[in-house]
């Protein structure tokens, strides 16, 4: 038995990377799509894209404000009234230990969380997606809504002339005083629970965006590449190739 005059076929340091080229010699191979089998940086949003997101949230915006009205009279039909009677020299409160001037304040508040909750609902059934722009618009919509129904219910109650309505009713007749917000951070009631119900309804039930790109990268899934395998259906060296046997025997 001789020894063989030449050494074995020793393989280079990057032939065990030649299961991840194409027949061709190109890009790695790997599983389709555009992410591959490694985890690529997100592009660049395409134009038509960023157009249909920003169109999307200018309607809820629009929609979310144009609520604000309804919202406006329910808070002027539901809103306790502050009784007040005048002796034609001052105008007094009819029940000066009544809290109806803080009624007003507390029924806007509320409705202002409803409306909030029923909006994100809503633009969440619609969609069924999240996104930063579906969001700037409802926010937007939340706030312009409740200024709008702020406005038209004040505009819309008791005159706001104390004195020449107290001088028209006349003396020691009950009348109602102007509707009026003393706690203007009620306005924000509509926005917080718009965010809050939204933001829940997406991270329970929207899409999720990074799931195939995940559940390939690192060799995780069912997307992962496979291990090597030899040509001829023996297991693979761990350098990713086959050498082979000594000539001789």
């Amino acid at each position: 038995m001789t020894a063989p005059l030449t050494p074995p076929h020793r393989p280079s340091s990057d032939d065990h990377h030649d299961w991840q080229k194409s027949p061709a010699g190109g890009e790695p191979a790997g599983p389709p799509g555009p992410q591959g089998s490694h985890w690529v940086p997100a592009r660049e949003t395409d134009r038509g894209e960023l157009r249909a997101d920003l169109r999307r949230a200018g309607v809820v915006a629009a929609v979310v404000t144009v609520a604000g009205v309804l919202m406006g009279f329910l808070w002027l039909w539901l809103a306790p009234r502050v009784p007040l009677v005048s002796d034609s020299t001052a105008v007094f409160l009819s029940n000066s230990e009544g809290e109806q001037a803080i009624g007003a304040d507390g029924t806007f508040a509320l409705l202002g969380l409803a409306f909030g909750a029923v909006s994100a609902g809503l633009v969440f059934w619609f969609h069924r997606r999240g996104g930063i722009w579906l969001t700037v618009g409802l926010a937007v919509g939340s706030v312009l809504g409740s200024l709008l129904a702020w406005q038209l219910g004040t505009r819309l109650g008791p005159t706001d002339d104390v004195v020449a309505h107290a001088r028209e009713v006349g003396k020691g007749v009950v009348f109602d005083a102007p509707l009026e917000m003393h706690a203007h951070g009620v306005l924000l009631a509509w926005g917080l629970a718009a965010m809050v119900v939204h933001l829940a309804l997406t991270a329970a039930w929207g899409p999720r965006d990074f799931e195939g790109e995940w559940g390939s990268y690192g060799g995780w899934g069912t997307g992962a590449p496979s291990a090597p395998v030899s040509g001829a259906g023996g297991p693979a060296s761990p350098s990713g190739s086959s050498a082979p046997p000594p000539d001789g025997a």
